[in-house]
């Protein structure tokens, strides 16, 4: 049986912003979420809840860093990225969700 605020959720979830989460959990497709550390993963979403915390699976991190030579540094920026198997994402550090933009829709 549920209640009114059960049926609440899940129509939000169907329709509102977590509809982009719940597609990609149902379709098995990647995300792109931007985070506060100006980072950027790129994975696919295996739960989620309310509060955006997520569990992702086969995880892209992408960043940028300063080169630095010496005592000085460099005006040069060099991309970085690593891959991770699993991962718990809290949902406070999330900024942006967002299909992944390098998937051509047929």
């Amino acid at each position: 049986m549920t209640t009114a605020a059960e049926k609440k959720i899940e129509c939000e979830i169907q329709v509102g912003p977590l509809s982009v989460l719940q597609q990609s959990v149902i379709n098995h497709t990647q995300v792109l979420i931007n985070c506060r550390n100006n980072k950027k993963i790129l994975g696919r979403v295996k739960a989620f809840d309310r509060h955006m915390n997520m569990i992702l699976e086969n995880v892209r991190e992408m960043w940028r860093e300063e080169c630095r030579k010496g005592k000085g540094i460099c005006k040069k920026s060099v991309a970085r990225d690593r891959f991770i198997s699993k991962m718990f994402l809290r949902g406070d550090s999330v900024i942006l969700i967002m299909k992944n933009p390098l998937v051509k829709v047929s």
